[in-house]
């Protein structure tokens, strides 16, 4: 806007007749803010390299379920013939991006307008592909990790149903987040290392809210009610994204996703970005193509909650 002038007065700026100040454009362009991804940080991606350069599935053997039985002399032995379900992980998603610019506007433009085209791409494709895989873990989990039953051992633990969800306060939030660790320490996951939870950012907010004085559980020596940081809760590293399922149930709902690194495995098998004429104008385009897969290959190392402010 320009800044206003007396009447009669000329006006010499682009707002006026004259024009004689210049507008000038600057070449910086203004930050674009972006959610943050959190898949590399939850998922494994051990069985990429084995389709790296080809094939649509992998095939994972799993380690049978034998039994033990009680003993008493002379008895008579039985035996098992164990075998066991292999869990196939498929490269079955793919997403892509497109553009074309005039040759016109390439020569004309003092910006670079393909690469800043796709760096942003770059960032729709993460957060794209995040929102997917974050939507799909909660219909892959263990039944005895979900819902207002959950704990394969307690079945009273109340993570938050389908027109019942858990509301979180200030007061109960860090018990909340100790009653995941709770369901997957019953079901015998290792609970000292790799375990993570995603949470939206009002309920990280919500813990910044909490009595949360205890240092020991944030595991970096100091209580993040001094340094703002939501590290580790028991067991939980915590980690905040804009990209989790939210449901309208009377009010809005999110899925609180947590688990063990082991259990959701992601696999991409190839990205190509490719820079081309267009046959049909003169201009320049570009292209992108990701192919992935995604599969929670252990259900009772992950789990998912339904909370409520």
């Amino acid at each position: 806007m320009s800044m206003g002038v007396a009447a009669g007065y000329p006006q010499y700026d682009n707002d006026g007749t004259s024009r004689f100040i210049p507008e000038l454009w600057e070449r910086k362009l203004q930050t674009k803010l972006y959610a943050k991804q959190v898949l590399k940080a939850i998922a494994n991606t051990k069985h990429e390299g084995t389709i790296k350069e080809y094939g649509d599935r992998v095939v994972v053997r799993t380690i049978p379920t034998g039994t033990i039985r009680d003993y008493v002399k002379g008895q008579d032995l039985v035996f098992e013939h164990l075998e066991s379900t292999p869990v196939t992980l498929y490269i079955d998603h793919g997403k892509y991006y497109g553009d074309v610019v005039d040759s016109i506007d390439l020569y004309q433009s003092d910006l670079d307008l393909l690469n800043m085209f796709t760096t942003d791409y770059g960032e729709q494709m993460a957060n794209s592909i995040d929102t997917h895989v974050l939507a799909s873990i909660k219909a892959e989990c263990d039944a005895d990790n979900l819902d207002n039953t959950a704990g394969i051992d307690s079945t009273d633990i109340l993570l938050g149903a389908t027109a019942a969800p858990r509301q979180v306060t200030a007061e109960n939030i860090i018990g909340w987040i100790v009653d995941c660790g709770t369901v997957l320490a019953e079901q015998d996951v290792p609970i000292t290392d790799g375990c993570w939870m995603v949470v939206p950012p009002w309920f990280a907010g919500m813990i910044q809210k909490s009595d949360l004085k205890d240092a020991s559980m944030t595991g970096d020596g100091k209580s993040i009610l001094r340094n703002g940081r939501i590290g580790i809760i028991w067991p939980f590293e915590v980690f905040i994204s804009n990209n989790l399922p939210i449901t309208s149930d009377t009010v809005n709902c999110w899925d609180v996703p947590f688990g063990h690194k082991m259990a959701l495995t992601y696999a991409s098998q190839f990205i190509k970005t490719k820079r081309f004429e267009p046959e049909r104008t003169f201009g320049e385009g570009i292209k992108g193509l990701n192919v992935f897969g995604h599969k929670v290959m252990i259900p009772e190392a992950i789990g998912c909650g339904y909370v409520r402010k």
